[in-house]
């Protein structure tokens, strides 16, 4: 599988030879949803909370006698039924984190990154290595490629030219490849790698 790699110029400058292991799997959907799923999950702080009777706070006083008043019986002004009571079976403090074996992990990584090389939606470049670190100066160059969003890989640590440049950018996203991911992989429509990028994760997936 080879496939071509290019500057940010979007000349070509040399190819390389991708593992099917990594980058020529099937689709699988329900392999991403489940990943995706899991992220999701994961990101939720989970703090959501309602009070309880116990928790609110005011009288424990009877607002009016049992019988003769000709309404109906209650026995607190914190009951749910009266503006400013209680909440019942309200949200409470809890982790919505769900369990997902590493294997479906992995595979779920695998199958985003053959999917956008199947796609045509895959690109490799040599470095995000930049002389002028402006924002217009991206720009341009990701109009010659042909970018509109995209998820930038690069190495364990990204340029900080290019970090600092593409920030400002709508559906742009600059990772390191550490933090490479099914969800931000999904949400954009490219996917750019970098060499050394390439060679991690085959290196980490097979």
């Amino acid at each position: 599988m080879k496939c071509e790699v290019k500057n940010l110029e979007n000349q070509k400058v040399g190819d390389i030879t991708l593992s099917p292991d990594v980058f020529g799997l099937p689709e699988r959907n329900d392999i991403l949803f489940r990943v995706i799923d899991w992220q999701l999950a994961r990101r939720r702080a989970g703090t959501h909370k309602t009070k309880g009777v116990s928790e609110i706070s005011g009288t424990t006083r009877k607002p009016y006698k049992q019988k003769g008043t000709g309404r109906a019986r209650q026995g607190s002004l914190r009951s749910p039924q009266f503006r400013g009571g209680a909440v019942i079976f309200g949200p409470v403090v809890r982790s919505h984190e769900i369990k997902l074996p590493k294997k479906v992990r992995k595979l779920g990584l695998k199958t985003a990154l053959s999917q956008k090389f199947s796609e045509g939606k895959l690109v490799v470049v040599d470095s995000l290595d930049l002389k002028n670190a402006k924002t217009k100066d991206v720009v341009e160059k990701f109009e010659k490629m042909g970018l509109s969003t995209a998820l930038f890989v690069g190495g364990e640590v990204p340029n900080e030219g290019f970090v600092r440049a593409s920030s400002n950018l709508f559906n742009v996203d600059v990772l390191s490849h550490n933090g490479i991911n099914v969800y931000d992989i999904v949400r954009r429509d490219y996917l750019v790698l970098t060499k050394d990028t390439v060679e991690y994760l085959e290196q980490r997936l097979k």
